[in-house]
């Protein structure tokens, strides 16, 4: 049984995962000594110092929050086995461009266990010492991955551990397995125990007394008690355990020291033990991150709130580039309730999302869902001020209140939160953001407004979205205005209209007022569904960002070819993705000109680089309806002879478990997978060793009552191959 405020130690933890991470990040591989000189102790971000941004793209959250996803998509079994966690790291990550540090073949931990899995060693002999070497397989990846293991295990240490060893053998082995069991222990245990001790005695009781963490931990614990200068502490750490003892890059032992250090040391003070951690420096963003998650769920939202505003600049945005692009552009709570879902499966418990499932529903204290003021224009600059508040609420206890001020003509209110790669991330340094929009033309925004009683005037309300247009400038475009008199509430509803291509960027709400206006607006809620209807092409005014809005998972996807789309790949199977998980019953269609290759074609359902359904010309003459989901099913096939160099028009329906596909208009396949079937995601351009083009893929909402249709060419027996119980003819 999850603990009753579980909700709320999560997104603490998670808070206290990204805040370590940013604060740590900008310094990160920097020796004690230049901290002290250049920075001094580490009591605030320290990021504009270094002219460097707060919000970044980084391996320490994109790996944590991305390889838990492996207990859904294996029905959040518990017995989740190490090997459906490897195909999970083929799933999600985009190779030389996602999450991992990609530095080659023994140098990088993980880059070395995703080249074991890629050429079909199955995990855990992927991350064996046996394999990779004693020294690399005992990098520090294996803790910095770990916290999202131990959230999904609330008050059960063992389980905690289990699945931190089970996740860690991915890539790791021998001290850094023991360090991540620690760290995923004592986080598991930190839901339903508040002593230190108690959490450090439970955890190190789940490894080997005769290993090295077992003994550094103990001698820190000694040090501790009778030294009360954390600083003598550390010198004895390096005296001891340091970096230069063990090999390798970023070893664990002396990381992991540093973990416990702060935590004994920092007396139970969030920005004191994150002090201590990243002033000792080394790993610092890794070390941070761990050290932030713990105390966050540990000591709840009032540890991180006692001290500087740590939450205000962070605003719960986080990026987590994978090849499920749909969630690059995420925010802490949304995190949140992924790993509650998961946990309360765990436990045997439903999990009621808030609000109906609203995207953006502010039911955390404090939480803003990455909401935002615009200033970059005059117009609204100093009009408004946000804040998370109890109730103004129909269907849950919190909102996000407006607080406008001095409203008049040409003076409004706005904030809006992001949906796509924002501006200021468009250049991100290290880890490039690979992301899709999340917001899409065709799809309906729904939002609840509430007017305070006691504003002295109406206010007119409209929803808008801001998307990247000529010269990848931002482009507003506004919703129905609504007229909100004090103590009103409405849900205005707005169908988003075609952008000309242009990926929607920004969603917020606007406030307009009389002169002098001052009051509240509190948002409810905020979401949007409905299948997208639109076409995904190069706009007339071009630009970069119509590009960037596809996760390339192909050796090479160009901009400057006739087409809008011209791909390569050099081995293997590459894909081009857009859109996301909450796509369910849709239509694909896209003109592709085959010019060499094993197969190419488009894809549904895309759920990463080895999930979704395809319909793909291959090198044999045949068209086939495949099913990519550890590994390749044909759930249909039948002989063409297409020709290279000419456009077939491709269509792809999926409707619950039946799947339609087309060929220039022509019915080829209707079939229903009913193993397993995929049950949403994006859509894709499909290519396997060899190149297509294509001028536009468009995406539309499923024709449910399609008359069927097929010509002499294709028979019923040709076009239909069932292979036992994985397909059948609709």
């Amino acid at each position: 049984m999850v603990p009753n405020d579980y909700e709320e130690r999560v997104y603490a933890g998670i808070l206290g995962k990204i805040i370590g991470v940013y604060l740590g990040r900008p310094f990160e591989g920097w020796p004690y000594e230049r901290i002290i000189n250049e920075l001094g102790e580490i009591t605030f971000y320290v990021h504009e110092k270094l002219d460097a941004p707060l919000i970044v793209t980084d391996d320490d959250i994109t790996g944590t929050f991305t390889f838990p996803r492996a207990l859904p998509d294996y029905g959040n079994s518990r017995e989740l086995t190490p090997a459906q966690i490897g195909q999970t790291w083929l799933n999600y990550i985009v190779e030389n461009k996602t999450i991992l540090w990609w530095s080659g073949l023994g140098n990088s931990t993980e880059h070395t266990a995703y080249l074991r899995l890629k050429g079909g060693i199955e995990a855990p002999d992927s991350g064996s010492a046996a394999l990779n070497g004693k020294v690399t397989s005992e990098q520090i990846g294996a803790q910095i991955f770990i916290d999202g293991w131990a959230m999904v295990a609330p008050g059960d240490p063992e389980l905690a551990a289990d699945l931190a060893r089970r996740a860690a053998s991915v890539s790791h082995d021998g001290e850094a397995i023991y360090g991540a069991q620690v760290i995923a222990a004592m986080e598991a245990l930190a839901f339903v125990e508040s002593d230190i001790n108690e959490l450090i005695d439970t955890a190190v009781s789940l490894i080997p007394e005769n290993s090295v963490i077992y003994r550094m931990i103990a001698d820190i614990r000694e040090w501790h008690a009778a030294e009360p200068d954390w600083r003598e502490a550390f010198r004895r750490l390096q005296e001891h355990y340091w970096k230069d003892k063990y090999g390798g890059i970023v070893h664990m032992v002396p990381n992991h020291g540093l973990v416990i250090l702060s935590l004994l040391y920092g007396d139970d003070d969030f920005q004191k033990s994150l002090m201590i951690v990243n002033t000792c420096g080394f790993d610092t963003d890794c070390n941070s991150g761990n050290v932030g998650c713990l105390l966050g769920i540990k000591n709840g939202l009032t540890s991180i709130d006692a001290g500087p505003d740590w939450r205000g600049p962070v605003a719960d945005r986080l990026y987590m580039p994978t090849a499920d692009g749909g969630r690059a552009v995420t925010d802490a709570v949304t995190e949140t309730y992924h790993l509650v879902r998961i946990g309360r499966a765990l436990a045997g418990e439903a999990s009621i999302p808030p609000k109906a499932g609203a995207r953006f529903h502010f039911e955390l204290p404090g939480s803003v869902q990455g909401f935002q003021l615009t200033e970059d224009d005059a117009e609204s600059k100093g009009t408004l001020t946000l804040e998370n508040v109890s109730g103004h609420s129909r269907s849950g206890e919190r909102s996000l209140a407006l607080h406008y001020h001095q409203l008049a003509p040409g003076r409004v209110a706005r904030a809006a939160t992001a949906t796509f790669i924002p501006p200021e991330a468009i250049d991100m340094p290290g880890y490039s953001l690979m992301a899709s929009p999340t917001l899409f033309p065709g799809q309906t925004v729904r939002a609840g407004l509430a007017a305070d009683a006691d504003n002295a005037q109406p206010v007119t309300s409209n929803l808008y979205i801001r998307y990247y247009g000529p010269d990848d400038q931002l482009v507003t475009e506004r919703g129905p205005e609504v007229r909100l008199p004090p103590g009103a509430y409405h849900e205005p509803t707005w169908q988003i209209s075609s952008t000309r291509g242009g990926p929607i960027a920004q969603i917020g709400v606007e406030l307009n007022g009389e002169r002098g206006a001052t009051g509240t607006v509190y948002v409810d809620f905020l979401t949007w569904d409905g299948a997208a209807d639109l076409a995904l092409t190069r706009p007339e005014w071009g630009g970069h960002m119509w590009h960037r809005a596809w996760v390339s998972g192909v050796d090479h996807f160009g901009m400057h070819w006739p087409e809008a789309f011209r791909l390569s790949q050099d081995r293997g199977v590459g894909l081009l993705m857009q859109g996301t998980r909450r796509w369910n019953d849709y239509q694909v269609s896209a003109d592709v000109t085959p010019h060499l290759g094993e197969a190419v074609g488009i894809a549904a359902r895309v759920q990463g680089m080895r999930r979704y359904y395809a319909l793909l010309l291959c090198n044999d003459g045949e068209v086939c309806l495949v099913k990519a989901l550890d590994g390749e099913t044909v759930l249909a096939k039948d002989d063409f002879s297409w020709e290279p160099e000419r456009a077939y028009t491709l269509s792809l329906e999926v409707v619950g478990a039946r799947l339609q596909a087309w060929i220039d208009d022509q019915l080829v396949f209707d079939v229903r997978d009913v193993d397993s079937p995929l049950a949403g995601g994006g859509v894709a351009f499909v290519v396997e060793e060899g190149c297509l083009s294509s001028t536009a893929m468009t995406v539309q909402p499923a024709r449910r009552l399609r008359q069927k249709h097929c010509s002499t060419q294709w028979s019923a027996v040709g076009r239909i191959q069932k292979l036992g119980e994985r397909a059948s003819v609709e």
